[in-house]
């Protein structure tokens, strides 16, 4: 078969099986590059030059539905990690309202795939980093009032509860009231996500957790060896808990190579005033300037395909999808460049044998099952405890 037609067969079969990826971080690109104003940086048109995402290539990728996150850096604390979230939170509410033609709000499994039968995106909302609620399980909650149906439960940086992967051990995994966010979000429905989290976080959440959990962009650390993705014990434990693991395309988590060169770019941003995560026009000239000098490792398809088969052998086909943090990245695999390159993935796994019924758990059906599962292990929680009204001063005694 050639190339084109294997293509043309990904295609296919994504029209009948879409994408439901795990993170995209267009909301807090379009607060750094144009203030929330859609009239300013309009999705409806080709927005390539500064942007992975756009209604087009959002069809041209086959995403059926797309968790949007509604991030906030580790350096927003309190009240102003709260009130940035909840901005972050309105900004997807009126995306998804300016383009109500192409976009559905979804907050179930049942509304993902009422939105498909509508031939619109699904979307819903993810919060990255445990420091958005302050500390408190009623924001945890309003939270999820809002439509929030995962929260990742740190970031990059440790916060006063939980550990993350990037930083110094601080509570060697969750503290008691780290536990009690845990239980709480299995009662009110939100998926706990372990991307970012430091694996012992990992390990003590999947103790705590009655509902199956998400890596909403991690990969395998067995194939990489960088903090952010996932060991094979933790990708092991995945079937006794019904979780789902989403393969992430940055480079610098899937490809050895681009691990030490993605430090000395990041640095290089620092040095001018910039942080590493910034996707302005600035930031982008800046990381063309060092990659002429200092030529970048090339993550390909294939890169993140050696990552999902090592993730299928180790976790299971039933409990793996696609995270690809499309503008959360300056860089992306070659063929993957934005959010129109998903086709490109399942041809280079049609290609290593992966059948059309894997491949449809793995972009859609693992997906919607774990939301549907958390949905029943809420209504079963909601019918036999009351919220928690615990403090973190309470358990954790600081």
């Amino acid at each position: 078969m050639s190339a084109a037609e294997r293509l043309a067969e990904a295609r296919a079969l994504l029209a009948d099986a879409p994408v439901v990826d795990g993170h995209n971080d267009l909301p807090w690109a379009l607060r750094e590059q144009c203030g929330y104003d859609l009239d300013k940086l309009d999705i409806a048109g080709d927005r390539s030059a500064s942007l992975h995402t756009d209604l087009a290539r959002l069809r041209a990728g086959g995403v059926g539905a797309q968790f949007w996150s509604v991030y906030v850096p580790g350096r927003f604390a309190g009240d102003h990690a709260v009130s940035a979230t909840l901005e972050q939170i309105d900004a997807v509410d009126r995306l998804v309202e300016r383009y109500a033609a192409d976009l559905a709000p979804a907050r179930t499994a049942d509304d993902v795939a009422k939105a498909r039968a509508e031939g619109r995106i699904a979307s819903l909302k993810g919060a990255e980093g445990g420091h958005s609620i302050d500390n408190s399980l009623a924001t945890l909650r309003a939270f999820h009032a809002l439509g929030v149906r995962y929260m990742t439960l740190t970031h990059n940086e440790n916060n006063d509860w939980a550990d993350s992967a990037t930083d110094a051990p601080r509570h060697g995994g969750l503290t008691a009231f780290g536990r009690a966010v845990v239980r709480e979000m299995n009662r009110c429905g939100m998926l706990v996500d372990l991307s970012h989290v430091a694996a012992t976080t990992m390990r003590d959440a999947l103790d705590e957790s009655t509902a199956p959990v998400i890596f909403s962009h991690s990969s395998s650390r067995a194939v990489c060896d960088h903090p952010r993705n996932i060991p094979d014990d933790v990708l092991e434990r995945l079937p006794a808990n019904g979780g789902v693991a989403m393969a992430t395309f940055v480079p610098k988590f899937i490809l050895p190579a681009a691990v030490e060169w993605t430090l000395r770019a990041d640095e290089n941003l620092r040095a001018h005033g910039l942080h590493h995560l910034d996707t302005t026009p600035r930031a982008k000239e800046i990381h063309a300037a060092f990659e002429a000098e200092h030529p970048r490792p090339i993550a390909t398809a294939a890169t993140v395909a050696d990552h999902l088969d090592h993730m299928r052998e180790a976790a299971g086909v039933d409990h793996i999808g696609i995270g690809g943090d499309y503008d959360g990245t300056a860089f992306t695999p070659a063929g993957l460049d934005d959010v129109a390159g998903y086709p490109h993935l399942i041809a280079e796994l049609l290609d290593r044998g992966w059948s059309h019924a894997d491949l449809t758990k793995l972009t859609w059906s693992n997906a919607l099952r774990v939301l549907g599962d958390a949905e029943a292990v809420s209504r079963d929680l909601t019918a036999r405890t009351a919220a928690s009204h615990a403090t973190i001063t309470q358990l954790d005694g600081a």
